[in-house]
């Protein structure tokens, strides 16, 4: 079987299976049943072939055998975790005992199966691992949204978003202007125009959507 480059994927569909094993044979009859089953498999002969293709970018999961030469399984779930990349790991092996199955899965890994194994195990983990990507791209996304339109404040009324996140008691526009300098009208001026770019209605949601933003950092 040809092996397949990675292009550039929409980061909500198109989710991709890579699939990292060095024996031929199985690397394409894996490839083969997931095909059959409308998943797009991106395959790799060994950990090195994944780090010179993979663009860090697309998303999807891993499908990574434990005992390959050169850099193994472990080694590649490391250097992933070290770069930054989060991409879901499932291993397989005809090798690995107790000890890597327990270091795999300390290290992040979805699940550990020990070849041969159930090809609807595997499904079930990939749907998992795939729950899990949409799960964390609807959240960055969201945390996205969010500064964007904190990006729209200036730094003066930044400056009254944060000094009701920090004193929730004190929000009334005589006690924030006595606090920053200003008079009570002009708080009252910047608070309408940060209730009105922040798309919301009260000083309680702007407390709560400010804390929430703030945490994201």
């Amino acid at each position: 079987m040809k092996e397949q480059s990675i292009g550039q994927q929409d980061p909500v569909a198109g989710l991709t299976v890579f699939l990292v094993d060095d024996d031929e044979a199985i690397r394409n009859s894996l490839a083969r049943a997931l095909q059959k089953r409308d998943y797009r498999v991106e395959t790799f002969a060994s950990a090195a072939d994944f780090l010179l293709r993979y663009d860090g970018e697309a998303p999807g999961c891993l499908i990574l055998d434990y005992g390959m030469p050169g850099m193994n399984g472990l080694e590649l779930q490391a250097w992933l975790a070290r770069a930054g990349h989060d991409l879901p790991i499932i291993f397989i092996t005809g090798h690995g005992g107790v000890p890597e199955s327990v270091q795999a899965i300390k290290a992040g890994a979805l699940d550990f199966l020990e070849k041969p194994f159930r090809q609807s195990v595997l499904i079930e983990r990939i749907e998992t691992a795939f729950a899990m990507v949409a799960e964390h791209h609807a959240a960055r996304a969201g945390t996205e949204r969010l500064r964007a339109k904190f990006d729209r404040l200036t730094s003066r009324e930044m400056e009254i978003v944060s000094h009701m996140v920090s004193n929730p008691s004190e929000t009334s526009s005589k006690e924030v202007g006595a606090r920053l300098g200003i008079s009570p009208r002009t708080v009252d001026h910047h608070r309408a125009r940060i209730l009105e770019k922040l798309q919301i209605r009260s000083v309680a949601e702007l407390i709560s959507m400010a804390q929430h933003f703030l945490a994201k950092g």
